[in-house]
């Protein structure tokens, strides 16, 4: 009986001890947690991050001078949020283009570009290549942004090329958003 006794005596105290540590445990977290939540409540929200479209971004396009046959797009955010843009541009060469320009896949970046108020991306255009068919002078190019799952954003920004034009035939690709023009340029 008194081996029960002592036993007994033993188990009461441990599991009070035990008890009294899971209390005191739960007393700090939820301390820290009421805490953390004041603390949460005082900071201000983190801008959301908005997809890149012709209404926020500001796009041009220029006519570098190496290499020849490219066209250099640079898409610059004139927001006040950051965005992401996707993908690459959907072209338009010319007023009657019946498809876009063909993507170069083999541009796809390690991940999405996000773009910060006045910052900009680029995307190298190859106008021509001697291995492709037909071709015309080209006077317009309309650029739409790509949303995350690849689709048109909506609105066409139509810019206008050089003078006499910029000639375009069936090669003519269009790399994906590049975070500099010498990596959009390097295909």
């Amino acid at each position: 009986m008194r081996i029960t006794t002592r036993l007994t005596t033993r188990f009461a105290a441990r599991a009070a001890a035990s008890s009294m540590v899971v209390a005191a445990a739960l007393a700090v977290i939820g301390f820290q947690g009421a805490g953390q939540t004041a603390s949460a409540a005082t900071q201000k929200k983190a801008p959301s991050i908005v997809t890149c479209t012709a209404a926020n971004t500001k796009v041009t396009v220029s006519t570098p001078t190496r290499p020849i046959n490219h066209l250099l797009l640079k898409a610059t955010n004139t927001g006040s949020k950051p965005c992401y843009v996707y993908s690459a541009p959907f072209l338009r060469a010319g007023a009657d283009a019946q498809a876009p320009v063909a993507w170069a896949e083999e541009t796809t970046p390690q991940s999405v570009l996000m773009l910060e108020p006045g910052k900009s991306a680029y995307a190298g255009i190859t106008t021509y290549s001697p291995d492709g068919e037909g071709g015309s002078s080209i006077k317009t190019l309309g650029v739409i942004f790509a949303d995350r799952k690849g689709d048109a954003t909506g609105a066409e920004k139509t810019l206008k090329l050089s003078k006499g034009g910029v000639f375009f035939n069936s090669a003519a690709t269009v790399t994906y958003w590049q975070g500099n023009a010498a990596d959009a340029l390097a295909w």
